[in-house]
């Protein structure tokens, strides 16, 4: 079980409460360098999880990356610290995953504070974003990483956490790969979780906007067809130069000089992905076409 926190001091301790009540499994806490008493609260905790706390704050993505060649259990559990599981939550997943050997990972039902639905897995929109999937009895492409079980060989054969993500999308490129590989991602409606939606990070800042913007186009770049992923780049690079053409108010992720901040850093890291890229090709076991036709915009 691993919970990533990065100044959590307000969340943290009803995550740990709740995971206390899970069946024996080991928890470790990642520590993002939080400066606002989180670590005294981890250490003071009388489930005494195990803690490593990370010199600087390498994000959600990053502090699973590094925790990962650590872990040699069978499977590894990854948990938001402001999300509150049920006590039969772990089983639940546990007994879905050793149920469907095809299977390498499970989705939980994230709910919202006033009871309802946020997730029950991401689906693949037709222009390659990772949304969440409310209606349930459906099948889901991917899993959403606030509360979710891998199976850690296969995680770690997949190549693993997309540590430069930072945040966001990190599920989504990691669900990708998991469906390359000939892997399925179940939804488990009965492991149920209550999350504090946005408690670590301000949806609609500009800080989310950024990651979110880059980390899809980073993430078709990694996984997508080459025709896909082309296709969005440019889409995004046009959009963004008419955009001193358009007047009146514009939407958080519509601004030119977030815009501008995203285009530089895809490009800055064209070279790195491109190698990556291959990597996950050589890795497939299903063509990124098919999987591409099988759930883009389903």
């Amino acid at each position: 079980m691993v919970v990533v926190t990065w100044r959590g001091r307000d969340h943290i301790t009803a995550c740990l409460d709740a995971l206390a009540e899970q069946r024996p499994h080991r928890t470790v806490v990642l520590d993002n360098a939080s400066d606002d008493g989180t670590a005294a609260l981890v250490a003071a905790h009388p489930s005494a999880p195990t803690t490593v706390r990370l010199p600087r704050n390498a994000g959600y993505a990053g502090a699973l990356a590094a925790v990962l060649p650590h872990v040699d259990t069978e499977f590894v559990a990854w948990l938001n610290d402001d999300a509150v599981p049920d006590a039969s939550w772990l089983e639940h997943l546990e007994t879905a995953l050793r149920g469907t050997p095809e299977a390498a990972a499970a989705t939980s039902s994230l709910l919202l504070a006033d009871g309802s639905t946020q997730s029950v897995g991401v689906r693949l929109t037709a222009d390659g974003h990772g949304a969440d999937l409310v209606p349930a009895g459906r099948e889901v492409f991917g899993f959403c990483g606030g509360a979710a079980l891998l199976r850690t060989d296969v995680l770690k054969a997949c190549g693993g956490v997309p540590r430069s993500f930072f945040c966001y999308y990190e599920d989504t490129d990691t669900a990708f790969r998991l469906r390359l590989a000939g892997h399925r991602v179940v939804s488990v409606g009965p492991a149920r979780v209550r999350h504090r939606h946005g408690a670590s990070t301000n949806p609609g800042s500009r800080l989310f906007h950024r990651w979110n913007e880059r980390n899809r186009l980073l993430m078709l770049l990694r996984c997508a067809p080459a025709g896909v992923a082309v296709a969005q780049l440019a889409r995004f690079a046009a959009l963004t130069a008419v955009l001193p053409l358009r007047s009146g108010p514009k939407p958080g992720n519509f601004r030119l000089p977030l815009r501008l901040q995203v285009l530089a850093e895809v490009l800055l890291r064209l070279p790195a992905t491109a190698v990556q890229r291959v990597a996950i090709g050589r890795r497939a076991k299903v063509s990124r076409a098919a999987v591409w036709r099988e759930w883009a915009g389903r």
